[in-house]
């Protein structure tokens, strides 16, 4: 991958430098080039910088300890939170080579949970200019504001409407701090330039009184464009991306479940994208299912799903258990039969006057209840667990603390090891406690959890608890599209993602009842996810050139460290 004006060149000794054609203060204030006190000596006197830093010459470990004791100096995670994006909008390589090295501690910081926070205070914390904001207005000007990048090679671009943010809802132009936290990921996990990557905010107005109010608000001060006028919007900046963007994959990020849906089924084939909450949340939990059931030591065919909430998330966890299950030899109809959606208004069931298309394939047929032991004429949740004999539960719902002893009960009635995965971030709405439901369990309960949680110690055993973290995959998944060149991403795809994650974590941990990884093994696993996906590619396009053995080396190769190399003038 050639990163332009980023790109690492050789010397006749095959040693690594880059070129640079700019200096002074725009070489300062080019955060992709910018060393700060790393600059040396001779790049001083070639590239203008003498008077303009001070004197004293640092390492990049210096550099390091340096904003890691300025970060640690912050009271608060909204104080650290502007920190990092502050040190990411003066130097990219030190941001990254601080994360890192800390990896574990920052990533709540620059995303879940942190981030939401961010995003609601956007407008009173912006300080520099990052990605795109689209509007009605200048989508039409789009070529325009192209010329005006550094970098003309965009690979990755995440974009947002701001409508369904991290369960908060309508935050404005503030969800552009969602994007900008997602393609960091990217660039920590699959290794992919900080200069081929790209966020965008569609700021179509916002239905937030509070922001509409608020005099410090950034964005398009009316309300959100509906109807046909949003759909033709849509279409126009699709047609400027595959235009002006003609390498990128699009992540359609935080957008509301209706459009979620209508967005990517339409234009899943007119240019390479996916939406993260459908497509990379489905898959994250199918990997954490698929080992839950090497604990288990049963087949995924013999389970009983029970989804609590079904939005876009809760829709492709079912999509996605219904995909492998049609993988293992299930038709259709039967894979769907073993999944059952909850939403707001109960079971989802297929006389419904209202029943949206995304919903239909997992509706059932209300006379299925005449057999069922039940106190009303609609099942609760515990019902519907006990009557389906449940063995695996899902929350995704939104809706904090609905899980309850009871369930957990009516679950080890159905099995001696019950999959409980409550996903709803943030952590203080999720559907129960990782405490609470070894507890009801009795330790026997397969957890995991959408946030990051400290480790449970539960009758003298401690627990770690796994995260089932999107940044598992979608890393991963973009280093194989882009590197595969494909046109479509394909669920099959998705599923590729989820068995390769889910072979990340070793018998060791299985043991202990552990399914998913660690946050410190972010790029190893988006390697190894990555390499699972090029060989689904491969072995489906041959054409593409990509030689199966060579994969590994392929994916190492273009890999980004964060390091700071010698600067010539060209």
């Amino acid at each position: 991958m050639s990163v332009e004006r980023y790109q690492k060149w050789r010397d006749q000794k095959g040693k690594p430098f880059i070129p640079v054609s700019v200096d002074g203060l725009e070489l300062i204030n080019d955060r992709n080039l910018n060393k700060g006190s790393a600059f040396t000596k001779e790049e001083r006197q070639i590239f203008h910088l003498e008077g303009l830093i001070p004197p004293a010459a640092g390492s990049f470990q210096d550099q390091k300890s340096r904003v890691y004791e300025g970060y640690c100096s912050a009271s608060t995670d909204i104080d650290k939170y502007i920190y990092l994006r502050s040190l990411q909008d003066r130097n990219e390589t030190l941001f990254y080579g601080l994360l890192e090295d800390h990896i574990e501690e920052m990533i709540p910081i620059i995303y879940i949970p942190t981030v939401g926070l961010a995003c609601q205070q956007f407008s009173h914390h912006y300080q520099r200019a990052r990605g795109l904001y689209i509007t009605r207005e200048n989508v039409d000007l789009m070529g325009d504001m192209v010329h005006n990048f550094p970098s003309q090679d965009v690979r990755i671009i995440v974009v947002t409407d701001s409508q369904g943010i991290l369960g908060i809802g309508d935050i404005g132009v503030g969800g552009m701090a969602v994007p900008i936290g997602k393609l960091s990921l990217y660039s920590i996990g699959a290794g992919i330039h900080p200069s081929f990557c790209l966020p965008i905010a569609l700021d179509i107005g916002t239905d937030n009184e509070e922001l509409l109010q608020d005099p410090l608000y950034l964005g398009i001060g009316h309300k959100r464009i509906k109807g046909q006028e949003y759909y033709d919007l849509i279409d126009k900046f699709v047609n400027n991306i595959k235009e002006h963007f003609p390498k990128a994959i699009i992540q359609w990020e935080d957008f509301s479940k209706r459009h979620s849906f209508e967005i990517l089924d339409k234009y899943k084939e007119v240019l390479p994208s996916y939406n993260d909450d459908i497509q990379t949340t489905g898959a994250v939990v199918l990997a954490g299912i698929i080992n839950a059931m090497k604990i288990k030591g049963e087949e995924l065919k013999d389970q009983a799903f029970v989804v609590y909430g079904a939005g876009s998330g809760g829709i492709g966890v079912a999509r996605n258990i219904c995909a492998e299950l049609r993988n293992i030899g299930l038709d259709e109809k039967t894979a769907c039969d073993k999944v059952f959606l909850f939403d707001s208004k109960g079971l989802i069931l297929s006389n419904r006057s209202d029943l949206t298309e995304y919903k239909r394939p997992f509706a059932k047929d209300p006379a299925i209840l005449a057999s069922w032991n039940m106190s009303s004429t609609e099942p609760s949740l515990l019902e519907v667990l006990e009557n389906t004999k449940a063995t695996v539960l899902v929350g995704i719902s939104g809706q904090c603390s609905t899980f309850k002893e009871e369930h957990i009960q009516a679950l080890l009635k159905n099995t001696d090891r019950p999959v409980v995965f409550p996903l709803t971030n943030p952590a203080d709405e999720s559907e129960a406690t990782p405490d609470d439901l070894y507890s009801w369990s009795n330790g026997k309960a397969i957890v995991a959890v959408g946030s990051q949680y400290p480790d449970v110690t539960f009758n003298g055993k401690q627990y770690r608890v796994g995260q089932a973290s999107n940044a598992f995959i979608f890393p991963g998944i973009g280093m194989a599209a882009i590197l595969s060149k494909v046109q479509i991403l394909t669920d099959e795809m998705f599923t590729a993602a989820a068995h390769a994650m889910a072979a990340c974590v070793g018998k060791p941990d299985l043991e202990m009842g552990i399914i998913y990884p660690q946050v410190k093994d972010l790029q190893n696993v988006a390697v190894r996810t990555a390499i699972g996906v090029l060989k689904l590619i491969t072995e489906k396009n041959p054409h593409i050139g990509l030689k199966r053995e060579d994969l590994h080396e392929i994916v190492r190769s273009n890999i980004w460290k964060p390091m700071y190399h010698p600067y010539k003038r060209v």
